[in-house]
């Protein structure tokens, strides 16, 4: 089986009703303005917390904490959907917050500092967004530069990552270093990848948390890498495009799973998974939807529509409205589908998990007396979600801007 049907729910019949949707974009925008301190930013939510994590410490990352947030929120308000109340982004409040990253990585914060999930890198970014100073864009170089050999190669922790912040800061600037950068890293990469006999394609091994992997998923594997090289090729030759093109193309389709007109993906390469597959973002066919939806190819159209098709009869996931592993980030597959085809069944589809995952936040918040303020895991990024299922448009936080 392509999902395992107790990691799902029902989609409930909702109507579609813009009112309820900007009100909840508002709500939640509200409730986590009201529940900001300056000295403890976000309590962490419930569900975010690891096994001997304490409750009273906020969680910080780009990921799961407050740096999400502060991303999420100025976000929000720059594409007009809200008007915050205080500015998240001035230079004594970023200072604090990756003082307490930093001290939440330890040890491993020089290591990690160019983590684009975890570490420095994306405070940086959020600096040099408010104020682009000469000092910031020096200290963003040096990050890069020096996290391009990083072992885990995937996007959360490892050079993928500051592949993409390449990317973002050469649309910003228009500078040549910033290109520079993003085909060096590119280059590495390309250096790094082996060949599966197996599945004749290639892949990355990952070294990470420990030991080594060969995930192929949306958050630690191969696809995730294609998102800042499609949306970069313009910054490549074109033998060099057209290399990387020929090997997302093949990879996609040879670890592709079918089950008559669906399909969908194993989290890692090898060894083979255990039936049923997950269907969510960070491992399953939502995410490569995601990833590779904006490749300017019509050769993954087949495998993209069966992947959204495999979504759809899945249903909502019940760990919630977010965006790695819940409701919102299988609703960006759809999103992502009506911008690749212009058919309209695609952002209702979108729209319906919408509206499901509006009840599902809703009944969150009664459970656990907050929200779960965090852009990837919570209601921040399900709140951008909503605002993209009002206007069409498949930008998926973080990954397609910053």
């Amino acid at each position: 089986m392509l999902f395992d049907p107790a990691r799902h729910e029902p989609l409930r019949v909702i109507p579609w009703d813009e009112d309820l949707v900007r009100g909840s974009i508002r709500r939640i925008v509200t409730e986590t303005e009201a529940r900001f301190t300056p000295e403890s930013w976000w309590s962490p939510h419930p569900r975010d917390l690891e096994p001997g994590e304490d409750a009273a410490q906020p969680a910080t990352p780009l990921y799961y904490g407050a740096c999400g947030v502060v991303w999420a929120l100025h976000h929000l308000q720059d594409a007009g959907a809200v008007r915050l109340q205080r500015d998240y982004r001035d230079s004594a409040r970023l200072a604090d917050l990756l003082a307490r990253n930093t001290s939440w990585l330890g040890t491993e914060a020089a290591a990690h500092a160019g983590s684009f999930m975890m570490g420095e890198l994306p405070f940086r970014l959020l600096e040099y967004a408010a104020t682009p100073l000469p000092a910031t864009a020096g200290r963003l170089s040096e990050l890069i530069a020096a996290h391009m050999e990083h072992p885990a190669r995937e996007l959360m922790w490892g050079s993928p990552g500051t592949l993409l912040a390449s990317l973002f800061l050469h649309q910003r600037t228009g500078e040549a270093r910033w290109a520079e950068l993003f085909r060096s890293t590119a280059a590495v990469l390309w250096s790094q990848l082996l060949w599966s006999d197996e599945f004749a394609c290639h892949y990355w091994m990952q070294d990470l948390y420990g030991r080594q992997s060969t995930y192929i998923d949306a958050v630690h594997g191969f696809v995730a890498t294609a998102v800042p090289l499609i949306h970069g090729r313009h910054l490549l030759d074109e033998t060099d495009w057209g290399a990387w093109q020929s090997c997302i193309e093949n990879t996609v389709l040879r670890t592709a799973t079918w089950e008559g007109q669906h399909v969908n993906w194993r989290a890692v390469l090898t060894p083979p998974p255990t039936r049923p597959l997950l269907m969510q973002y960070c491992h399953g066919a939502p995410g490569f939807v995601v990833c590779v939806a904006d490749l300017p190819s019509p050769a993954l159209d087949e495998v993209l529509a069966a992947a959204g098709e495999a979504v759809w009869a899945a249903g909502p996931l019940s760990k919630g409205s977010n965006l790695c592993h819940g409701t919102g980030g299988n609703g960006y597959a759809f999103l992502k589908l009506y911008r690749r085809t212009g058919d309209a069944m695609w952002l209702q589809r979108a729209q319906s998990f919408a509206m499901h995952g509006i009840a599902q936040t809703e009944a969150d918040a009664r459970l656990y007396g907050q929200l779960r303020y965090s852009l990837w895991t919570g209601d921040l990024g399900f709140a951008i979600y909503l605002w993209n299922c009002l206007h069409g448009r498949a930008d998926f936080p973080t990954l397609d801007l910053f």
